[in-house]
């Protein structure tokens, strides 16, 4: 999963939904954890500016 920093304002609604706990979240940028992400998709589908997208 890759997010667009441009676009995230670091809600923090994709932490809720991630089965792994793969998404971290400080005060200023949210990370996800690649080695941990299964890639369920969770995020991208909660996420209510659409800031997250699969990596190719």
């Amino acid at each position: 999963m890759k997010i667009n920093r441009n676009l995230c304002d670091v809600c923090g609604t994709c932490v809720a939904v991630c089965p792994v706990d793969a998404i971290i979240v400080d005060e200023f940028k949210v990370t996800i954890d690649n080695e941990k992400c299964i890639n369920c998709g969770n995020c991208v589908i909660v996420c209510p500016i659409k800031a997250i997208s699969e990596e190719k």
